[in-house]
């Protein structure tokens, strides 16, 4: 089984969505190729960060400061339930393009690396609150997970990749996917959307059913 899965490093959902489904396929014990594919949801963040995870909530969902904080402790919340110790209040908000250009290269060149990568920069981002505009942190992280520091220099200083993000997003578009995380699971002829984050339960269940042949061609909803 492939699975596809649609994310973007500022996108908490998918850090949580990605950790849920990978832990289905180990308990399901399915052998899994992995694919990513980047949506990079802030296309207007800069490399500094400016505005908090509050302010950014307050300004893309139109809802009150105290709305707002309650969305970050659920997400907090949800997070811990994964073993994931996401620190979003203190989260701000900077360019997720650089990261995901690293990990569209590690895709084509090293797919066997790529998925760590991935956790690597979520929790860079989301747990360590470090920035991930800033190409000297992912450069480390790079080479943390066995990438060459002159692989990932030559990539990260340079413009490299931009046109596949570009085509990922075009893509998803295309098949009306509008947000984070997606994941397509393919196996063979058959292919399953599901589209955001769901519990780990769903996740297995998706799994077992796309597995035996009970879903096919369809979106889960």
């Amino acid at each position: 089984m492939r699975i596809i899965y649609m994310i973007d490093f500022n996108c908490p959902y998918s850090y949580i969505g990605l950790e849920r489904i990978k832990k289905a396929t180990e308990k399901l014990d399915l052998d899994v190729e992995w694919e990513m594919k980047s949506f990079e949801l802030y296309t207007e963040a800069g490399k500094r960060p400016q505005m908090t995870t509050a302010e950014t909530f307050q300004n893309r969902y139109s809802i009150s400061q105290d709305e707002a904080t309650q969305k970050i402790e659920e997400i907090e919340k949800s997070a811990l339930e994964e073993g994931l110790n996401i620190n979003f209040r203190d989260f701000t908000l900077t360019s997720s393009k650089d990261a995901l250009r690293l990990a569209k290269f590690a895709q084509n060149m090293h797919p066997d690396l790529t998925l760590n990568l991935v956790f690597e920069i979520f929790a860079s981002n989301m747990v360590e609150n470090e920035n991930i505009a800033d190409v000297n942190v992912l450069k480390r992280i790079a080479v943390s997970c066995g990438i060459s520091e002159s692989e990932a220099e030559k990539i990260l200083d340079n413009n490299y990749y931009n046109i596949e993000c570009f085509l990922d997003m075009e893509d998803a578009l295309s098949n009306g996917i509008t947000a984070t995380p997606c994941f397509i699971l393919e196996k063979n002829e058959d292919r399953l959307i599901i589209p955001g984050v769901f519990s780990g339960e769903e996740f297995e269940i998706a799994l077992k059913d796309f597995e035996s042949g009970k879903i096919n061609d369809k979106t889960f909803i």
